[in-house]
């Protein structure tokens, strides 16, 4: 009886464990910090100079505060840390009312897809003083630093930006001297063909013709440009791979991006779309990402996060459509989308990556292929509603034509893109 009782015992306890973490896995942990306050002449503070900040004495780096009222008031500091050495933080409040600086010790929370690596981002999380509002924060190892000593920065989404989009698109790093001019111009309006009105590109090399036609959308409003030179800072990896270096990040700190880009946009857009600038999510169904959104909600209403599957378009399979009007094209450096539709099969016992569409304010944390923590339901749509267009080197090499499947989907877009693409050339002077 005593042993029937114990398993029994045991039994529950699992089971309210694995409950308590299913909950957690939608929802975040409850933050509780603790607070000291003292009086000051001023606040001072300087100003950050770019995207990234070290903070002096200790590896950790500041990207941006965020305010986050979704669960309770307290500012998400998007941040770099070396997930072993660094333990400890403290956010600096000022309040200039009455000129009180609040000191609050931090809860650091490291995102669960480091792949290995020691640097990685973290959310540095710092509940608000009572009776204060602030608009800064400073971020120290210490509770006992002077405040003009320190780094201050802007707390985002303090004001609720109003909606300016029902689609933000968000390109983590283009890097590695990118110059793929011709498929980013074609890729840019098919996201205005589709519903995007902005583009969000975390930028931290290309080529000079990609940089003259990055600073035209730029101008015309459709892209918002985020400086990201992090190689100043930490060595980067060009992919997953951790090489034993203390020093490194990975694949230039995509995952940082993706996370900066959802907070960035939380309330300007419906939508935020997280692709590469080589990848389109093409709908089968439906003309445009507003009819098909409005479909997959109004199926699924309790679900925020959308994930399409990823298939390769090999650019070593070139077909030949009978296009008018393109020959302006070939002097444009890069691939021509127009030319691929075929695309390989799913490989057997491989992960089928998936790419993104989320309801920013459904989202915690995210990961390239799916999100980390959320507050409503994910859904994999299905290959006949949309796929992901991913126009790439091929992954199967060795696959003859007769094994790929034709797919000739981004062609019914053909008259509206190629107009479109022809204006945009011919404000530039692009030569190979």
């Amino acid at each position: 009886m005593l042993h029937a009782r114990r398993l029994c015992f045991f039994g529950c306890t699992v089971g309210i464990a694995c409950l308590v973490l299913s909950f957690s896995f939608h929802w975040p942990m409850k933050f509780q910090s603790k607070i000291s306050w003292r009086r000051i002449e001023s606040c001072s503070g300087e100003l950050p100079r770019d995207t990234i900040t070290p903070l002096k004495d200790t590896k950790a780096y500041v990207i941006a505060p965020y305010y986050d009222n979704r669960e309770k008031n307290i500012v998400r500091i998007l941040g770099i840390v070396h997930h072993r050495d660094v333990k400890e933080l403290y956010c600096y409040f000022c309040c200039t009312s009455d000129n009180i600086l609040y000191t609050v010790r931090a809860v650091i929370n490291i995102h669960s897809d480091r792949f290995g690596f020691p640097y990685g981002l973290a959310d540095i999380i710092c509940s608000e003083p009572p009776d204060c509002a602030p608009t800064h924060v400073s971020v120290h190892w210490s509770p006992s630093e002077e405040p003009g000593s320190l780094t201050t920065f802007k707390i985002r989404n303090r004001v609720q930006e109003k909606r300016t989009a029902n689609f933000t698109v968000c390109f983590s790093a283009m890097f590695g001297n990118y110059g793929n001019v011709l498929q980013f111009i074609q890729t840019m309006e098919m996201y205005k063909i589709l519903g995007a009105q902005k583009v969000t590109v975390y930028l931290n090399n290309c080529s000079r013709q990609m940089e003259e036609v990055l600073q035209y959308y730029t101008k015309e409003g459709t892209v918002e440009v985020i400086p990201w030179q992090i190689q100043r800072y930490l060595k980067v990896s060009h992919n997953w791979q951790y090489l034993n270096d203390d020093t490194e990040i990975g694949y230039y700190g995509q995952i940082l991006t993706l996370n900066d880009c959802i907070y960035r946009n939380m309330y300007s857009s419906k939508f935020v779309v997280l692709n590469d600038q080589d990848e389109i999510i093409l709908p089968f169904k439906h003309r445009t990402w507003d009819n098909m959104m409005e479909s997959l909600q109004w199926e699924n209403p309790d679900v925020g996060i959308f994930l399409f599957e990823n298939h390769i378009f090999p650019q070593t399979e070139v077909s030949n459509g009978n296009f008018t009007n393109t020959s302006s094209w070939n002097g444009v450096p890069g691939f021509n989308l127009l030319q691929f539709i075929h695309r390989e099969p799913d490989r057997p016992d491989y992960f089928n990556a998936r790419k993104m569409i989320v309801d920013p304010r459904a989202v915690v944390q995210t990961s390239v292929h799916s999100t980390l923590k959320q507050y409503r339901n994910s859904k994999y749509v299905p290959l006949e509603t949309a796929l992901v267009y991913h126009c790439r080197g091929p992954l199967q090499a060795n696959l003859p034509r007769e094994s790929l499947i034709e797919d000739k989907t981004i062609w019914k877009y053909n008259d509206s893109l190629i107009r479109n693409v022809n204006k945009m050339l011919k404000k530039f002077k692009l030569t190979r």
